[in-house]
Protein backbone atom coordinates (compact mmCIF):
# COMPACT_ATOMS: atom_id res chain seq x y z
CA UNK A 1 0.00 0.00 0.00
CA UNK A 2 3.01 2.33 0.70
CA UNK A 3 4.21 2.42 -2.29
CA UNK A 4 0.53 3.02 -4.12
CA UNK A 5 -0.19 6.23 -1.76
CA UNK A 6 3.88 7.88 -2.74
CA UNK A 7 3.27 6.97 -6.34
CA UNK A 8 -0.04 9.29 -5.84
CA UNK A 9 1.77 11.49 -3.59
CA UNK A 10 4.14 12.30 -6.67
CA UNK A 11 1.45 13.35 -9.02
CA UNK A 12 -0.13 16.59 -7.45
CA UNK A 13 -3.90 16.09 -9.20
CA UNK A 14 -7.07 16.78 -7.72
CA UNK A 15 -10.48 14.81 -7.15
CA UNK A 16 -13.32 16.06 -9.17
CA UNK A 17 -16.67 14.98 -9.85
CA UNK A 18 -19.13 16.13 -13.00
CA UNK A 19 -22.42 14.34 -13.43
CA UNK A 20 -22.83 14.10 -17.64
CA UNK A 21 -25.58 11.91 -19.28
CA UNK A 22 -27.17 11.11 -15.54
CA UNK A 23 -24.11 9.39 -14.04
CA UNK A 24 -21.63 10.90 -11.47
CA UNK A 25 -18.20 10.44 -12.86
CA UNK A 26 -14.92 10.64 -11.38
CA UNK A 27 -11.74 12.57 -12.50
CA UNK A 28 -8.34 13.31 -11.74
CA UNK A 29 -7.32 17.05 -12.56
CA UNK A 30 -3.24 17.85 -13.08
CA UNK A 31 -4.96 21.45 -12.98
CA UNK A 32 -3.26 24.42 -15.38
CA UNK A 33 -6.88 25.26 -16.94
CA UNK A 34 -5.12 27.93 -19.33
CA UNK A 35 -3.38 24.87 -20.53
CA UNK A 36 -4.27 23.24 -24.03
CA UNK A 37 -6.74 19.87 -22.51
CA UNK A 38 -4.74 16.27 -22.00
CA UNK A 39 -7.59 13.30 -21.47
CA UNK A 40 -6.69 10.14 -20.31
CA UNK A 41 -9.00 7.32 -20.53
CA UNK A 42 -8.37 4.01 -19.65
CA UNK A 43 -8.94 0.20 -20.41
CA UNK A 44 -11.80 -2.08 -20.06
CA UNK A 45 -11.67 -2.71 -15.70
CA UNK A 46 -9.07 -0.08 -15.19
CA UNK A 47 -9.03 3.00 -13.79
CA UNK A 48 -8.31 6.49 -13.94
CA UNK A 49 -5.49 6.52 -11.50
CA UNK A 50 -3.49 3.47 -14.06
CA UNK A 51 -1.91 7.04 -15.88
CA UNK A 52 -0.93 7.97 -12.16
CA UNK A 53 3.02 7.54 -13.50
CA UNK A 54 2.78 9.50 -16.82
CA UNK A 55 0.60 12.09 -16.06
CA UNK A 56 2.74 14.59 -14.70
CA UNK A 57 5.36 14.18 -17.48
CA UNK A 58 2.53 15.70 -19.33
CA UNK A 59 1.16 18.26 -16.63
CA UNK A 60 3.81 21.32 -17.50
CA UNK A 61 2.78 21.77 -20.90
CA UNK A 62 -1.02 20.30 -20.77
CA UNK A 63 -3.75 20.58 -18.50
CA UNK A 64 -3.83 16.88 -18.11
CA UNK A 65 -6.97 14.76 -16.87
CA UNK A 66 -7.95 11.42 -16.11
CA UNK A 67 -11.36 9.88 -16.43
CA UNK A 68 -12.92 6.79 -14.53
CA UNK A 69 -14.97 6.06 -17.00
CA UNK A 70 -19.02 4.96 -16.34
CA UNK A 71 -18.96 1.47 -14.46
CA UNK A 72 -15.15 1.91 -13.33
CA UNK A 73 -13.38 3.13 -9.52
CA UNK A 74 -15.00 6.07 -8.14
CA UNK A 75 -17.69 7.21 -10.99
CA UNK A 76 -21.42 5.93 -11.21
CA UNK A 77 -22.54 2.64 -12.18
CA UNK A 78 -25.38 2.41 -15.20
CA UNK A 79 -28.47 1.28 -13.79
CA UNK A 80 -29.19 -0.11 -17.32
CA UNK A 81 -26.05 -1.93 -17.98
CA UNK A 82 -25.00 0.74 -20.77
CA UNK A 83 -21.45 0.14 -21.52
CA UNK A 84 -21.00 0.04 -25.35
CA UNK A 85 -18.35 2.04 -26.82
CA UNK A 86 -20.81 4.69 -27.61
CA UNK A 87 -22.26 5.01 -24.03
CA UNK A 88 -18.86 5.86 -23.21
CA UNK A 89 -17.90 8.21 -25.70
CA UNK A 90 -21.56 10.00 -24.86
CA UNK A 91 -20.08 10.12 -21.72
CA UNK A 92 -16.67 11.94 -23.14
CA UNK A 93 -18.62 14.25 -25.10
CA UNK A 94 -20.84 15.50 -22.66
CA UNK A 95 -17.66 16.33 -19.92
CA UNK A 96 -15.83 17.98 -23.03
CA UNK A 97 -18.90 20.17 -23.40
CA UNK A 98 -19.35 20.68 -19.67
CA UNK A 99 -16.05 21.84 -19.05
CA UNK A 100 -16.12 23.73 -22.18
CA UNK A 101 -13.21 22.17 -23.78
CA UNK A 102 -11.15 22.53 -26.70
CA UNK A 103 -8.45 22.11 -29.01
CA UNK A 104 -8.16 18.44 -27.08
CA UNK A 105 -5.30 15.97 -26.53
CA UNK A 106 -7.02 12.32 -26.25
CA UNK A 107 -4.56 8.99 -24.85
CA UNK A 108 -6.46 6.03 -24.83
CA UNK A 109 -5.80 2.84 -23.63
CA UNK A 110 -7.49 -0.67 -24.98
CA UNK A 111 -11.45 0.28 -24.63
CA UNK A 112 -10.32 3.59 -23.82
CA UNK A 113 -8.88 3.75 -27.28
CA UNK A 114 -11.81 2.79 -28.68
CA UNK A 115 -13.79 5.75 -27.12
CA UNK A 116 -11.04 8.06 -28.51
CA UNK A 117 -11.09 7.30 -31.91
CA UNK A 118 -14.90 7.10 -31.59
CA UNK A 119 -15.42 10.97 -30.44
CA UNK A 120 -12.41 12.09 -32.55
CA UNK A 121 -14.01 10.80 -35.83
CA UNK A 122 -17.85 12.32 -34.29
CA UNK A 123 -16.33 15.15 -33.10
CA UNK A 124 -13.79 16.13 -35.13
CA UNK A 125 -13.57 20.15 -34.82
CA UNK A 126 -12.71 19.50 -30.79
CA UNK A 127 -9.95 17.24 -31.10
CA UNK A 128 -5.89 18.14 -31.64
CA UNK A 129 -4.31 15.07 -31.72
CA UNK A 130 -4.94 11.32 -31.13
CA UNK A 131 -3.21 8.53 -29.02
CA UNK A 132 -4.17 5.22 -29.32
CA UNK A 133 -2.78 2.77 -27.75
CA UNK A 134 -2.97 -1.45 -28.81
CA UNK A 135 -6.50 -0.95 -29.98
CA UNK A 136 -8.10 -0.65 -33.17
CA UNK A 137 -11.65 0.11 -34.58
CA UNK A 138 -12.64 -3.84 -34.18
CA UNK A 139 -13.32 -6.13 -31.27
CA UNK A 140 -13.36 -9.71 -31.94
CA UNK A 141 -15.70 -12.28 -30.12
CA UNK A 142 -12.48 -13.83 -28.91
CA UNK A 143 -11.37 -10.72 -27.30
CA UNK A 144 -15.01 -9.80 -25.56
CA UNK A 145 -15.66 -13.39 -24.62
CA UNK A 146 -12.38 -13.72 -22.83
CA UNK A 147 -12.96 -10.40 -20.59
CA UNK A 148 -16.64 -12.33 -19.62
CA UNK A 149 -14.36 -15.66 -18.31
CA UNK A 150 -12.30 -12.74 -16.13
CA UNK A 151 -14.89 -11.49 -14.62
CA UNK A 152 -16.53 -14.81 -13.42
CA UNK A 153 -12.91 -16.23 -12.46
CA UNK A 154 -12.75 -12.67 -9.93
CA UNK A 155 -16.03 -12.44 -8.70
CA UNK A 156 -15.00 -14.40 -5.35
CA UNK A 157 -11.95 -11.95 -4.97
CA UNK A 158 -8.78 -11.76 -3.06
CA UNK A 159 -8.17 -12.11 0.90
CA UNK A 160 -6.00 -9.01 0.63
CA UNK A 161 -4.59 -6.44 -1.48
CA UNK A 162 -0.71 -8.25 -1.25
CA UNK A 163 -3.04 -11.47 -2.41
CA UNK A 164 -4.03 -9.14 -5.66
CA UNK A 165 -1.24 -7.53 -6.06
CA UNK A 166 0.85 -11.23 -6.15
CA UNK A 167 -1.87 -12.55 -8.55
CA UNK A 168 -1.20 -9.27 -11.02
CA UNK A 169 2.61 -9.51 -10.79
CA UNK A 170 2.42 -13.31 -11.64
CA UNK A 171 0.22 -12.05 -15.07
CA UNK A 172 2.01 -8.51 -15.47
CA UNK A 173 4.75 -9.47 -17.52
CA UNK A 174 7.43 -6.34 -17.49
CA UNK A 175 4.97 -4.13 -15.32
CA UNK A 176 6.68 -3.08 -12.08
CA UNK A 177 5.30 -4.01 -8.84
CA UNK A 178 4.54 -0.33 -8.17
CA UNK A 179 2.17 -0.01 -10.83
CA UNK A 180 0.63 -3.19 -10.09
CA UNK A 181 0.42 -2.61 -5.97
CA UNK A 182 -0.79 1.52 -7.78
CA UNK A 183 -3.60 -0.61 -9.73
CA UNK A 184 -4.69 -2.58 -7.03
CA UNK A 185 -4.49 -0.29 -4.31
CA UNK A 186 -7.15 2.53 -6.11
CA UNK A 187 -9.04 -0.38 -8.49
CA UNK A 188 -10.27 -2.26 -5.69
CA UNK A 189 -12.26 -1.95 -3.01
CA UNK A 190 -12.91 -4.29 0.42
CA UNK A 191 -16.46 -5.93 0.13
CA UNK A 192 -18.83 -6.40 3.32
CA UNK A 193 -17.44 -9.68 3.69
CA UNK A 194 -13.78 -8.58 3.99
CA UNK A 195 -12.37 -9.60 0.93
CA UNK A 196 -10.93 -7.63 -1.93
CA UNK A 197 -12.74 -6.86 -5.27
CA UNK A 198 -12.14 -4.91 -8.29
CA UNK A 199 -14.54 -1.36 -8.51
CA UNK A 200 -16.08 -2.09 -11.13
CA UNK A 201 -19.66 -2.86 -12.29
CA UNK A 202 -19.82 -6.85 -13.13
CA UNK A 203 -22.21 -6.12 -15.48
CA UNK A 204 -19.59 -4.16 -18.20
CA UNK A 205 -19.98 -7.40 -19.63
CA UNK A 206 -22.47 -6.33 -20.98
CA UNK A 207 -21.20 -3.56 -23.00
CA UNK A 208 -17.89 -5.60 -23.82
CA UNK A 209 -19.33 -7.16 -26.92
CA UNK A 210 -17.86 -7.45 -31.25
CA UNK A 211 -17.66 -4.11 -32.04
CA UNK A 212 -17.02 -2.47 -35.30
CA UNK A 213 -16.38 0.97 -35.39
CA UNK A 214 -14.93 1.86 -38.88
CA UNK A 215 -17.71 4.69 -39.49
CA UNK A 216 -16.72 6.78 -36.86
CA UNK A 217 -12.91 6.23 -37.36
CA UNK A 218 -12.64 6.88 -40.78
CA UNK A 219 -13.98 10.49 -39.99
CA UNK A 220 -10.83 11.37 -38.04
CA UNK A 221 -8.68 14.21 -39.07
CA UNK A 222 -6.70 15.10 -36.72
CA UNK A 223 -2.90 13.67 -36.49
CA UNK A 224 -3.12 10.34 -35.02
CA UNK A 225 -0.73 7.42 -33.56
CA UNK A 226 -1.67 4.16 -32.84
CA UNK A 227 0.77 2.45 -30.21
CA UNK A 228 0.74 -1.56 -30.45
CA UNK A 229 2.33 -3.81 -28.78
CA UNK A 230 4.37 -6.29 -30.39
CA UNK A 231 3.36 -9.13 -28.70
CA UNK A 232 -0.03 -8.22 -29.10
CA UNK A 233 -2.78 -9.24 -31.72
CA UNK A 234 -5.24 -7.20 -31.18
CA UNK A 235 -4.30 -4.55 -34.26
CA UNK A 236 -3.63 -7.42 -36.81
CA UNK A 237 -1.48 -6.43 -40.18
CA UNK A 238 -4.69 -6.22 -42.59
CA UNK A 239 -6.36 -3.32 -39.68
CA UNK A 240 -2.74 -1.59 -39.78
CA UNK A 241 -3.09 -1.48 -43.29
CA UNK A 242 -6.64 -0.35 -44.04
CA UNK A 243 -5.85 3.16 -41.19
CA UNK A 244 -2.41 3.83 -43.15
CA UNK A 245 -4.44 4.09 -46.50
CA UNK A 246 -7.61 5.40 -44.82
CA UNK A 247 -6.24 8.13 -42.42
CA UNK A 248 -5.21 11.19 -43.57
CA UNK A 249 -2.37 11.87 -40.81
CA UNK A 250 -1.95 8.32 -39.13
CA UNK A 251 1.61 6.68 -37.49
CA UNK A 252 1.37 3.17 -36.27
CA UNK A 253 4.45 2.31 -33.73
CA UNK A 254 4.98 -1.15 -32.57
CA UNK A 255 6.64 -1.64 -29.51
CA UNK A 256 9.12 -5.14 -29.84
CA UNK A 257 7.90 -7.54 -27.33
CA UNK A 258 5.16 -5.80 -25.64
CA UNK A 259 1.95 -6.76 -24.55
CA UNK A 260 -1.37 -4.56 -24.26
CA UNK A 261 -0.53 -1.72 -21.90
CA UNK A 262 2.99 -0.43 -23.69
CA UNK A 263 2.47 2.80 -21.25
CA UNK A 264 2.96 0.09 -18.59
CA UNK A 265 5.14 -2.31 -19.44
CA UNK A 266 7.99 -0.26 -20.45
CA UNK A 267 7.15 3.58 -18.97
CA UNK A 268 10.15 5.77 -20.61
CA UNK A 269 9.86 4.44 -24.24
CA UNK A 270 6.14 5.22 -24.34
CA UNK A 271 6.75 8.53 -23.60
CA UNK A 272 9.40 8.89 -25.75
CA UNK A 273 7.08 7.85 -28.59
CA UNK A 274 4.27 10.08 -26.80
CA UNK A 275 5.92 13.32 -26.52
CA UNK A 276 7.48 13.35 -29.83
CA UNK A 277 4.42 12.78 -31.63
CA UNK A 278 2.69 15.64 -29.47
CA UNK A 279 5.96 17.84 -30.34
CA UNK A 280 5.33 17.76 -33.99
CA UNK A 281 3.76 20.69 -36.17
Amino acid sequence: MLAAVSLAAQTSYQDRFVTVNGLRLHYLDWGSPDKQPFIMLHGIGRVAHSFDHIAPRFSQDYHVIAIDMRGHGDSAWSPEGAYLVEDYAKDLAAFVEQLNLSDVVLLGNSTGGRVVQVYAGTHPERVAKLVVEDVGPERTNEIASGFARRVQQEENGWASEDELVASLMRGGGTVSEELQRNYAHFGSKRREDGRIVWKRDPNLVKGFVPTELWTQVLKITCPTIYILGGASSIVPLETQKKLKESLPAVEIVTMPKLGHYPHQEAPEDYLRIVQTFLAKR
